[in-house]
């Protein structure tokens, strides 16, 4: 069973849109730490900034919430991330990963990492890049 903090939090990522960026925010301490393969920040602004921006760079970003850990101030939760490149929008693509979330006695997110392979879910997905990282893929195996 997942405590009312992790439900709240699913529920403003699988919710997520330009108008409810700072309900998001308000889930998190003021010094909050969010790093993910792209950024390192701290700070409602600078986290705000980087949910903003996600919602610039593709089109119809969504979050859909797999799986739920929870162990005392920390909680995992793995995710799919569904969203269009601008170039490509009738192409839907998914990103797999997870974040790891610890929270303060108030129960606000105090730290935020997300984990996610850029090469392989993202790179690869490219036009131009993606033929490369394939190549350098197979290199790899042999």
């Amino acid at each position: 069973m997942t405590s009312l903090r992790i439900q709240n939090v699913i529920a403003q990522f699988e919710s997520l849109s330009p108008e409810s960026i700072n309900q998001l925010t308000n889930l998190y301490a003021n010094d909050a730490l969010f790093k993910d393969p792209f950024n390192e920040v701290s700070g409602h602004n600078a986290i705000k900034h980087i949910f903003l921006h996600m919602f610039n760079q593709v089109n119809n970003p969504r979050f859909v919430i797999k799986s739920v850990l929870e162990d005392g101030h920390h909680a995992s939760l793995t995710w799919e991330f569904e969203f269009q490149f601008k170039s490509s929008p009738n192409q839907s693509e998914i990103i797999k990963g997870c974040t790891w979330f610890t929270f303060d006695q108030q129960d606000l997110i105090i730290e935020h990492r997300d984990y996610w392979d850029a090469a392989e879910e993202l790179y690869e997905k490219l036009p131009l890049i993606g033929s490369l990282m394939r190549w350098l893929k197979k290199r790899a195996k042999h």
